[in-house]
């Protein structure tokens, strides 16, 4: 289960929403430098093309699965491919199998999310890093064995999202190092604090969350344009206001206003 402490510190990091626009140094094995199209932060992709009227929808998943099966309807009956990243502890939960197999079924893209959920830098240090490298690949080896059980190759889930969507350059190399793409949510709109319970100071609401999410698309230039937006696949049951339940009118509302939902391999896709 992920740490409540640590949560609560990764919800007041990303509060505010600053976007950082880095340069990305090297690139994926055999491919182009992703940050030379796309926006990054500490070598991560962290935005698609601003220029192109489309976002991608991303769910996450630790401990939690309780939205999967509302989560799959709404997709279904809104014709919307999404990217699922799920841990290996996830991934090796057999009361999630159905879900798991339910979204391949569908054609989502699953991908990996670590397999034990490990923090890799420092809250208050971003530069520091807490594990070493072979650590980080054993790691990450576990998750895409725990994927290889359901028929997903490394082949085609080369995306990846750290674990509390928190890492460095360092981490960003080594995942560079085995072949993947490291990427992270677009900040600004706190879909991410989804999570959020009641008892947490930086509590959301699911009405707030929303109200954020358009609110920015209104006053950011470019909209949501090449968005990467983070929702949660299940949360604390503490957490009885789900976001998950308005994901049919979040989707609604955005395709009215014109945006084009796509799996987040096409939306990073590179040259």
């Amino acid at each position: 289960m992920i740490g409540t402490a640590a949560r609560r510190r990764a919800a007041g990091l990303f509060a505010a929403g600053a976007l950082l626009a880095v340069s990305c140094v090297g690139r994926p094995a055999g491919g182009a430098d992703p940050c030379r199209i796309f926006l990054c932060d500490h070598d991560g992709i962290v935005r698609g093309r601003t220029s192109l009227h489309r976002l991608s929808l991303v769910f996450t998943g630790g401990s939690f699965a309780d939205g999967g099966e509302h989560i799959r309807r709404v997709l279904r009956e809104e014709n919307v491919k999404a990217a699922f990243f799920f841990t290996g502890d996830f991934y090796r939960t057999p009361a999630f199998e159905g879900t798991i197999r339910g979204l391949l079924a569908d054609g989502h893209y699953l991908g990996a999310h670590s397999d034990r959920h490990l923090l890799y830098c420092p809250w208050d240090d971003r530069e520091k890093t807490l594990v070493g490298r072979e650590e980080f690949r054993a790691d990450l080896e576990a998750n895409f064995r725990e994927m290889e059980r359901f028929g997903i190759r490394r082949e085609a889930a080369r995306l990846f999202i750290p674990p509390y969507e928190w890492y460095n350059r360092t981490i960003a190399a080594w995942a560079r190092e085995m072949g993947l793409v490291l990427f992270n949510f677009t900040p600004g709109t706190s879909s991410n604090a989804d999570y959020t319970t009641p008892s947490m100071p930086e509590y959301l609401s699911s009405g707030t969350i929303y109200d954020r999410i358009l609110g920015y698309e209104e006053n950011d230039p470019h909209g949501l344009n090449g968005f990467i937006l983070l929702i949660h696949i299940g949360t604390d049951p503490e957490r009885t206001d789900k976001f998950y339940f308005m994901l049919g009118d979040l989707i609604g509302a955005l395709k009215e206003k014109g945006y084009a939902l796509v799996r987040l391999d096409d939306l990073l896709r590179l040259p």
